[in-house]
């Protein structure tokens, strides 16, 4: 079974891309979500957060995941050890999840394949980009976050010129039928290599 990388920077539309795979029957890991699901739910991770952030990274049982966002964007070693922290479980589930799916080729939905060092882990990648401005639009509308939030995100995460020139495929994700398109070929291209 293949594992295939899906990644892009944040507001791109990696997920809007995963369902489009999803919808082809292809079984698809959304990383950032299950990320937040062990952030709450794991022993080992909650130790580790309150280690890291004290007593204001939960609200009573609830993740505070606003604090510990304002903490990370801010500060690029405190992101490293979240990141330490975090993405093992992360891989460890994701393998334990690969395990029980039956088709040709699984996507693994990852925003930070290529700053973490995990290109490895993967037999294609897939970027998804779109224009700067557009994504700071998406991400606002989406979670309401500023301008100045994004941009401190996006300047956590490598160009989009420098993951191009380490991926597989890339979807321009601006026109969804266009992307729709992109995917299908994809999809058709995995299965055949």
């Amino acid at each position: 079974m293949k594992i295939i990388g899906l990644t892009g920077g944040i507001g791109s539309g990696k997920t809007t891309v995963g369902r489009m795979f999803h919808d082809l029957g292809v079984p698809v890991y959304e990383s950032d979500k299950e990320a937040k699901l062990l952030m709450q739910n794991s022993k080992e991770i909650k130790v580790g957060l309150e280690a890291l952030f004290g007593n204001g990274a939960f609200n009573g049982e609830v993740l505070n995941r606003k604090f510990i966002a304002d903490r990370v964007f801010a500060d690029q070693n405190l992101l490293q050890k979240l990141n330490a922290l975090v993405h093992p479980v992360v891989r460890d589930h994701f393998l334990s999840w690969q395990k029980d799916q039956r088709f040709a080729y699984v996507v693994q939905e990852a925003a930070i394949i290529f700053e973490n060092g995990q290109c490895s882990n993967y037999d294609k990648i897939i970027l998804v980009t779109a224009p700067r401005e557009i994504r700071i639009k998406r991400v606002m509308q989406r979670d309401g976050s500023t301008r100045q939030e994004i941009l401190d995100r996006m300047k956590n995460q490598w160009s989009e010129q420098k993951k191009r020139k380490l991926s597989d495929f890339v979807i321009n994700n601006v026109n969804l039928k266009k992307t729709r398109i992109k995917v299908d070929q994809i999809h058709s291209a995995i299965l055949k290599d």
